[in-house]
């Protein structure tokens, strides 16, 4: 049986290093509240059964797909979307690496690219090729830019390690 989306609930999470308590719907999933609630787009609605990765964000440093955790299954866990991860001025190293790789075709895979080279980095931080295609393996990218992603990875790979 799905979820009530009738019911209003308040949510406390820990969302980019910030407390913030949200109302709402109860089985409401991470990813409603991040994009709708909290103004968070860095994860993209994408399939909407954790398939395809657009939705990933790191929760407690372990990527997760936003679009089928319950909101309420990740409270008081740290929450780290795209935004979260550096600036415009200053990005998150991993972000640089991808735009210096020109790695962005559509765009619509990076947010789920980047997060999970993130914790990939974070878990392994000197993968093998063979690593990266596995880690990046559930991140489905329609343009094709799979070589340029892989580029950015390696070039990830001493840039985070410093």
């Amino acid at each position: 049986m799905a979820a009530s989306l009738t019911a209003s609930v308040v949510v406390a999470l820990r969302v980019n290093g910030r407390d913030v308590t949200v109302p709402s719907m109860t089985g409401a999933t991470l990813l409603h509240v991040l994009r709708n609630d909290l103004a968070l787009n860095g994860p993209k609605y994408g399939c909407g059964l954790g398939q395809c990765g657009s939705c990933t964000v790191l929760v407690d440093g372990v990527a997760a797909r936003a679009c089928v955790v319950p909101a309420t299954g990740v409270a008081g866990r740290a929450i780290t979307t795209l935004e979260g991860l550096g600036t415009v001025e200053r990005p998150h190293p991993v972000q640089q690496a991808f735009i210096d790789a020109q790695a962005a075709q559509c765009g619509y895979c990076l947010n789920g690219m980047i997060m999970a080279t993130v914790a990939l980095l974070a878990e392994t931080p000197r993968p093998t090729g063979a690593q990266i295609r596995r880690a990046l393996s559930h991140n489905l990218c329609r343009c094709g830019t799979h070589v340029e992603i892989v580029d950015a990875v390696l070039r990830s790979i001493d840039a985070v390690s410093r």
